[in-house]
């Protein structure tokens, strides 16, 4: 039996007890600290003999793909609608222009050639696509927003401006250029959102949108009519600018931007330079809108100067001609889901060619009307079907914006060189050759249709060989 001895320490035992029971866990807690540091030590000296890699190659998984268009639903429609305003207000207002040659024609506002006075209208609509260059990959930034206000309001102040001016090069920066800046803004962007949004109903929601530009082409040219013996000239103006601004006020509260590419691109996708098949859709182009513009500048001054109509009508023609585009727009676009757009935009603009020919042997008032309507029907094809064939050249649809924007930056060189081409041509009020101006509006459309119908056949033909080897 053994005794343990405790100090006489003034304690009393339970105090001491209590005192060991501290001692025995402070104790245990430098062991565990003790246990830690070696087990930190042995860690450090581990990590430093193991020798370090270098940086994963892939740090960050690749962004997911985006979902594929929704094809419908409220917001797809909506976006429809929104783009119908904005082609109501880019389109329309260039397919407006007819009025304004032929008002300028009569030198009460300004005094120049048939030519000059076409340069205002070409440099307006050659500033709508090639802006499209630029515009098309800011597009594909992400920056729609930012597009589609600027687009605005350059629009709205350049015809307020327009309605102040008072000399030729007045009019070219505020009708041309302002304007033009204004629509190229909104044009080039709007046809590279609308494929985001829809599939299969491409065509038609396209063509949809697209009723807008000839809606604008209706209205604008008659309420410049109705205005212009009332309010004059300026006031005219500035009521289309009010137009403008009331109704461009749903797209820029509706639409946005659905997919959004996952990196910064250059503004020339390299890609299409490569490929065959877009240069020959562009350039193709490039001669259909030349003679387009032959026929949007100088139908209603046609009809006044060879007195087939009178003044009123003459004016009129304008709207008709952009009512006849409106079902030229809808009809085909919707054809096109069925037979193709290749296959639909080739007949069609062959045929619009072939109605600038028929202006040859026009004689009265009757025959010219209908002409209209027609040129403008099958002109349809071309407003409506470029964006949707881009879009079927291209595979990434990421760059849609860009492609679309390279294609009519280069179409836009037709529409430049179309009206003062023909209004040379023309020549003066004393010996004006009208045949000279359609065979030569005619020619382009029919050669470019029949490119048309040499791409729509490789494009089978690719299609045909895709299936077989499926």
């Amino acid at each position: 039996m053994s005794v343990e001895l405790v100090p006489n320490t003034g304690m009393s035992s339970s105090a001491i007890r209590q005192l060991d029971r501290d001692n025995m866990e402070s104790s245990d807690e430098q062991t565990i600290s003790g246990n830690n540091n070696t087990q930190t030590f042995e860690k450090n000296v581990s990590d430093s003999e193991t020798p370090k890699m270098g940086p994963p190659l892939i740090r960050d998984a690749p962004p997911a793909a985006p979902s594929p268009p929704p094809d419908g639903g409220l917001a797809a429609w909506l976006h429809v609608a929104g783009g119908f305003m904005i082609f109501f207000n880019t389109w329309g207002i260039m397919n407006t222009f007819g009025v304004f040659q032929t008002y300028y024609e009569s030198g009460a506002f300004i005094h120049a050639s048939s030519s000059a006075i076409s340069w205002i209208g070409s440099v307006q609509a050659f500033i709508v696509m090639a802006t499209g260059i630029v515009s098309g990959p800011v597009h594909d930034r992400g920056y729609f927003r930012a597009l589609l206000f600027t687009g605005s309001f350059a629009i709205v102040f350049g015809h307020m401006m327009l309605s102040i001016s008072s000399e030729y090069w007045q009019v070219i920066l505020s009708q041309g250029v302002c304007v033009g800046l204004g629509a190229g803004c909104l044009f080039t962007p709007t046809v590279s959102l609308l494929p985001t949004y829809f599939s299969r109903k491409l065509g038609l929601a396209m063509g949809l949108a697209l009723v807008g530009s000839s809606l604008g082409g209706i209205i604008y040219p008659i309420v410049m009519y109705r205005l212009l013996d009332t309010l004059g000239f300026s006031w005219s103006v500035r009521v289309v600018a009010f137009i403008a601004l009331g109704t461009l006020l749903l797209p820029c509260a509706v639409m946005r931007i659905r997919v959004k590419t996952a990196r910064p691109r250059a503004l020339i996708d390299l890609t299409a330079l490569k490929d065959t098949k877009y240069i020959l859709f562009t350039l193709s182009c490039l001669l259909a809108f030349m003679g387009f513009s032959v026929i949007q500048f100088y139908l209603s001054f046609f009809a006044e100067s060879r007195g087939l109509t009178g003044r009123d009508m003459s004016f009129y023609l304008v709207a008709v001609f952009n009512a006849g585009s409106c079902l030229g727009r809808v009809l085909p676009s919707a054809l096109s889901d069925w037979l193709g757009p290749f296959n639909t935009i080739a007949p069609g603009t062959a045929v619009f060619g072939v109605v600038m020919f028929c202006m040859l042997a026009v004689r009265n008032e009757a025959g010219v009307v209908v002409l209209a309507v027609l040129g403008g029907f099958f002109s349809g094809v071309l407003i409506a079907l470029p964006p949707v064939c881009y879009a079927r050249l291209t595979e990434d649809k990421a760059v849609i914006g860009t492609r679309i924007g390279m294609g009519f930056s280069v179409i836009a060189f037709g529409m430049l060189a179309g009206g003062p081409g023909a209004g040379s041509i023309l020549g003066g009020p004393d010996d004006q050759h009208w045949t000279s101006v359609w065979v030569f509006g005619g020619a382009v459309a029919v050669a470019a249709g029949f490119f048309f119908s040499v791409l729509a056949i490789w494009q089978y033909r690719a299609g045909k060989k895709t299936n077989s080897v499926a």
